[in-house]
């Protein structure tokens, strides 16, 4: 018996694998040449960043990424913008959507920035905008280099500072991923999100050393459906803060330390705040911070909520604030702060506190706090004969289960 030859549409099907793009139509294949610098594997074609100009080392690939990235956006399919093992020098990136599919960007090599303030405008190094369905990836380290600007940072004095850039901004990404990605030595925050939608961050490895200014994990902003998890996070900041317009965020299985936590706030800095709704923070371990879980407001701000919040399941380990809500920060003004804080509840939160006030609740008078639940809670000062308390103001405070320290009325 004769053996069958190949069909038309397999031997396309197997071309479509390296040398062109492919669709199904009407029970056949069509072949369509690929974008000059993209190779075909399977249902994805990769854009990679070297045929398009990028070079590994001190000269700047800025231009070639953004010539990658541009292609990759505009193709017509799933598309992989590749960054191959090296290290690639870029200046202030910005990576624009919105683009015609999904798209993903694998970074197996390192990204460093340029050191020298002055080649930034914007508030990220590298930015993602405007993009639904963008998956960041690889293993790949992101380098800001922000020893070399941190000197520039005067924040701490001055509350009108211009912040140093983000290593990454991400704005208006809906459906968006970020998975296994390392990032070092923030010039600004390390990470911003902001108006987005649906977006889930798991196995980072945020690193800045513990003196290192302003250099905040991740910060969320104006955002819904956020989620971080799996990650291990050090910085001279909060390890995450949550921030003005975020409903619905989940936190959970972190490692935070050094740092200065996690936070919700600082709210109320600016005029006409959003409110903030919806966060649990769970199954995370602060390890030498200066907080454990924290809530922070300004003191003279304009009305807004912060409500629906839980934190569960936190060990602390030498940490000076194991709980805190502090409704003067900034101390700017002598008048009270008017974020109202509600039905907020710390439970299943244990070890140890380098303070003897192991919780503080230092609510408003103007908007006290109401429904502040505490349940279990078993903290104690990493020196045995040292006795730990719970101070409150302004609070209303309802307990149960184990309470140590005797909880504040």
């Amino acid at each position: 018996m004769a053996r069958k030859a190949p069909s038309v549409n397999i031997i396309l099907a197997v071309f479509c694998l390296a040398l062109v793009s492919c669709e199904a139509k009407g029970g056949l294949i069509i072949a369509r040449p690929l974008p000059r610098g993209a190779v075909g594997v399977a249902a994805e074609t990769i854009f990679n960043v070297l045929q398009f100009g990028a070079k590994p080392g001190n000269g700047q690939s800025t231009q070639a990424f953004i010539r990658a990235w541009n292609a990759a956006c505009n193709f017509n399919g799933k598309a992989r913008l590749l960054v191959p093992p090296g290290v690639f020098t870029l200046a202030e990136t910005v990576f624009q959507g919105p683009c015609k599919g999904p798209i993903t960007v694998q970074v197996t090599g390192t990204l460093k920035a340029v050191a020298d303030v002055s080649e930034y405008t914007g508030k990220g190094w590298i930015s993602f905008d405007s993009i639904n369905g963008l998956l960041l990836t690889g293993g790949g380290t992101f380098d800001a280099q922000g020893p070399s600007v941190w000197k520039y940072n005067d924040c701490k004095g001055n509350s009108n500072c211009v912040r140093l850039p983000a290593t990454l901004y991400i704005n208006d990404v809906q459906n968006g991923k970020l998975k296994g990605i390392k990032l070092l030595n923030s010039m600004g925050f390390h990470m911003h999100v902001t108006n987005c939608n649906f977006f889930r961050a798991q196995g980072l490895h945020i690193t800045a050393p513990q003196d290192s200014p302003n250099t905040d994990g991740i910060h969320i902003s104006k955002s819904q459906g956020v989620s971080i998890v799996r990650s291990v996070i050090g910085t001279g900041d909060d390890c995450i803060s949550v921030g003005q317009g975020s409903t619905n965020v989940n936190i959970s299985k972190i490692t935070c330390g050094p740092g200065h936590g996690i936070s919700v706030g600082s709210l109320g800095k600016l005029p006409k705040e959003l409110d903030v709704a919806g966060v649990v923070v769970k199954n995370c371990t602060m390890l030498g911070t200066t907080n454990g879980v924290r809530i922070k407001t300004w003191a003279g701000s304009d009305p807004s909520r912060a409500s629906r919040i839980l934190f569960d399941n936190i060990v602390v380990d030498n940490v000076q604030n194991p709980i805190i809500i502090d409704q003067g920060y900034g101390s700017r003004s002598s008048k009270p702060s008017l974020v109202k804080i509600s039905d907020v509840t710390y439970q299943n939160i244990r070890g140890t506190t380098t303070s003897p006030v192991a919780v503080n609740l230092m609510c408003s008078r103007q908007a006290p706090c109401q429904n502040v639940r505490l349940n279990n809670i078993n903290l104690t000062h990493r020196l045995i004969n040292v006795k730990v308390s719970a101070t409150c103001a302004n609070a209303q405070v309802i307990s149960s289960g184990i309470q140590f320290p005797p909880p504040c009325r």
